[in-house]
């Protein structure tokens, strides 16, 4: 394989950004706590997941794909979630789960590419940014240089929230990254600037991979499927003691236009499956009290189910945040199905506050420059 080969495999996100300054040594031990992202990619329908089953309301919107009232898993006398989610009580019970209801944003993008955006860059639906909000914190207080990487994204090589500046390492999975990078081994010798700089590329990207090396022996056992595989990859990261600051994850196919209750069910069962198994391998290691994971999507549904079994883009979602320092608990605004904005749910919570609260209560780090505003934190974690 020629270089220029590998490195169109590889895309342009495989291994980004610059070596971090002198002040990390300000932030460095903030980051021996670990953020784990997992994306609901498509707009995860949060009425359905967190299921409002005491409001009648609920069931007149959605008089064909509601989840019965007989069948949600009761988390108090008007809220359940999702059968699928059921494995989740463990932690529910053990106070370790935390269901964040009405998140969103004012003056709400529907355009999948458009919502994500404003998400990944923490930016207001007028505004255009082009760095994603994570890298905007790691550059005002930079990981140890001594990480690996500042993020690992597995499952995609969209960087999202690292884009812009932050050293992200893009992977399917560990093997497949490794043997890539073996292919990459620089060939060393002079030449012009371009290649000078390529060279330099595959001599990151080969260090990091190097790295990364780790075949831990779980005991726990993975779900199978992609979605497992992502969460396998993840942990063996998590193992490895060259250290990390961001692990994200991606499970895909929720923009269920129709016929969505199958769909949606088989999701949410691979979500609860890989949640459990982050939780036993986190365990294992150590690290489920220094571990904080968080979901995000670009948006909801639409409060009606439409002609086609399914719902359509919508607004306000609900969020699941799980970890061992967990204030398990409902937080935000329960669902006000008889105070629709145009068929849409209104949000309670700005999904900033959800950022500032892993910014300030997880790491310890001042908001602004990622967020350039000061947002309500939300008293969910221990100390």
């Amino acid at each position: 394989m020629q270089r220029r080969e590998f490195l169109k495999l590889l895309g342009a996100g495989a291994l980004v950004g610059a070596a971090p300054g002198a002040a990390w040594a300000q932030s460095a031990g903030a980051y021996r706590n670990l953020l784990l992202l997992i994306e609901l990619k498509g707009g995860n329908d949060g009425l359905n997941s967190v299921v409002p089953y005491g409001d009648p309301a609920y069931y007149n919107l959605r008089p064909r794909i509601a989840i019965k009232r007989d069948e949600a898993v009761q988390l108090d006398e008007r809220t359940g979630l999702h059968p699928a989610l059921a494995p989740l009580m463990a932690l529910w019970q053990a106070r370790e789960l935390a269901v964040i209801q009405g998140v969103g944003y004012p003056r709400p993008n529907l355009s999948h590419f458009r919502s994500i955006e404003i998400w990944d860059t923490a930016s207001s639906s007028e505004r255009y940014l082009h760095q994603g909000w994570l890298a905007r914190a790691f550059a005002a207080h930079p990981v140890p240089g001594s990480f690996v990487a500042d993020g690992v994204i597995v499952g995609s090589q969209e960087l999202g929230p690292l884009a812009g500046g932050a050293r992200a390492i893009a992977l399917a999975n560990t093997e497949q990254f490794l043997r890539q990078a073996r292919l990459a081994a620089p060939a060393g010798g002079a030449g012009s600037g371009a290649l000078a700089f390529l060279l330099k590329v595959e001599a990151d990207i080969a260090q990091a991979a190097s790295g990364l090396k780790q075949n831990y022996a779980f005991r726990t056992g993975f779900p199978k499927g992609g979605f497992g595989d992502q969460v396998h990859t993840a942990a063996q990261v998590i193992a490895n003691p060259s250290g990390v600051a961001v692990v994200r994850l991606t499970l895909s196919g929720f923009d269920t236009h129709q016929n969505q209750p199958g769909q949606h069910a088989n999701l949410l069962g691979q979500l609860s499956a890989g949640l459990l198994a982050l939780r036993s391998a986190l365990q294992e290691l150590n690290r489920w009290d220094s571990t904080l994971i968080v979901t995000y999507a670009e948006f909801g549904r639409r409060a009606a189910e439409n002609s086609s079994n399914g719902t359509d883009h919508g607004t306000a979602n609900a969020h699941f945040v799980l970890g061992g320092r967990v204030k398990g608990g409902l937080y935000g605004q329960a669902p006000q199905l008889d105070r629709l904005d145009n068929g849409n749910l209104a949000y309670a919570v700005d999904f900033r506050s959800v950022y500032a609260t892993v910014l300030e209560r997880w790491w310890a780090l001042d908001p602004m420059p990622a967020l350039g505003a000061k947002f309500p934190v939300l008293d969910l974690i221990r100390a």
